[in-house]
């Protein structure tokens, strides 16, 4: 199980809902990945968790920042993160979002299309552009197959196209898709780069990085059956040094590489301490009798990913007790919506018969996305609020 001592001790100690993050445990994760991957510039994703301390700390670790607004890139800024270190990496950006990213400072932007690259040129002249490229997303939780990238063809004519408007051709990126489950994924992500690389250089165009995107997994996730997700992370790891070696040889020039980790870094770093609203038995439609275990927090306040997730449930006080005996159930959140429930369809998880309002739960590794994702007040169910170890000793509280 991907969790720390200290995080469960945190979780034990806490009387009321809150989702509890391990920085250490972050630092130690970031550290990890910087050995399995030297040399390459890792810019934290942002959207996984904008937590100031989180930022804070990734920042004084070195990492750099993948920002998607400008109201993103003047947060990486507050938390000590160099300009340079920041680049915008959506490409979806209005004209006013551009020439504020540019006023804050930013150089490097991604692109996609044309059209993109002549607002870049308009509202931040000068800059360096690279081009994102579209891959299916084969293998991964959410794929991102079709909002994000352009074929290879494209990506000619886009940097072709920033060349002649003053701008900086200056990279390629790729994402192979969130919760990446696959090391092939990466191999034919470097395929695709080799080859658009090779034509770039036969074009007079010299990229400077290549932007290896995010992807990288949670390794404490299970499936929407319950069943554990196993990432072959180190097969992962050799095929992408492997493939950074074979674009260094394709490159007529000194190519550098970057990374943005997200759900990686801090999804199995942050736990929620919730607790049972009800669990209840009644008939459905179709005449069987279902338990439903409902939670205090759920879709709209910490667990969005819900649909493509069974979170790992740990009830402490019946396993102080001893309770063993368990009851097949559909877990759900507390709000008046439907959607706010696992697919049960699927799966149902087991969980202890004589669970009752007020009993703690722990939900582990949904450290990613668990604040970002969270509404406002859907229902007049608040976000949670947020706590942090900062070492093995103590913790600190959201004021």
């Amino acid at each position: 199980m991907y969790v720390t001592t200290p995080l469960r001790e945190a979780l034990a100690a806490a009387s009321e809902d809150q989702i509890v993050y391990d920085l250490p445990g972050i630092a130690g994760r970031y550290a990890a990945l910087t050995r399995e991957l030297p040399g390459v510039s890792l810019r934290f994703a942002m959207k996984a968790c904008p937590l100031d301390e989180v930022l804070t700390l990734l920042a004084g670790c070195g990492a750099g920042f993948d920002a998607a607004s400008p109201q993103e890139i003047a947060q990486a800024l507050g938390a000590g993160a160099p300009v340079e270190r920041i680049h915008y990496g959506n490409t979806i950006k209005s004209d006013r979002n551009i020439a504020e990213a540019h006023r804050l400072g930013i150089r490097d932007y991604a692109t996609d299309c044309v059209e993109d690259v002549l607002a870049i040129a308009a509202h931040a002249p000068g800059a360096r552009v690279f081009c994102r490229l579209a891959t299916d997303g084969e293998g991964a939780l959410w794929g991102l197959s079709r909002k994000f990238g352009c074929a290879p063809g494209d990506a000619l004519t886009v940097l072709e196209t920033a060349r002649a408007t003053g701008l900086t051709p200056a990279g390629l990126s790729v994402h192979v898709g969130s919760q990446q489950m696959t090391a092939e994924a990466w191999q034919a992500a470097f395929d695709r780069l080799a080859d658009v690389l090779a034509a770039l250089g036969r074009r007079g165009i010299h990229p400077d990085h290549i932007n290896l995107g995010g992807g990288l997994p949670a390794l404490g996730y299970r499936d929407r059956y319950g069943r554990p997700l196993e990432p072959p992370l180190d097969k992962m790891f050799a095929v992408i040094r492997e493939g950074m070696r074979r674009l260094r040889a394709v490159a007529q020039s000194p190519l550098d590489f970057r990374m943005e980790p997200g759900r990686h870094l801090v999804a199995d770093h942050g736990a929620i301490r919730a607790h049972v609203s009800r669990l209840s038995a009644r008939r459905q439609a179709g005449g069987e009798r279902q338990h439903w275990l409902y939670l205090s927090c759920g879709k709209f306040n910490g667990l969005y990913e819900m649909d493509a997730l069974q979170y790992t449930l740990e009830f402490p006080a019946h396993r102080a007790r001893g309770d063993t005996e368990r009851v097949p159930a559909v877990v759900a959140g507390p709000t008046c919506d439907s959607d706010d429930a696992y697919a049960h369809e699927r799966a149902l998880v087991r969980v202890p018969r004589d669970a009752a309002s007020g009993d703690p739960v722990w939900i582990l590794s949904c450290g990613a996305y668990a604040t970002s994702y969270t509404t406002r007040g859907f229902n007049g169910f608040s976000p949670l609020p947020h706590t942090w170890i900062r070492d093995s000793a103590r913790g600190g509280a959201d004021g």
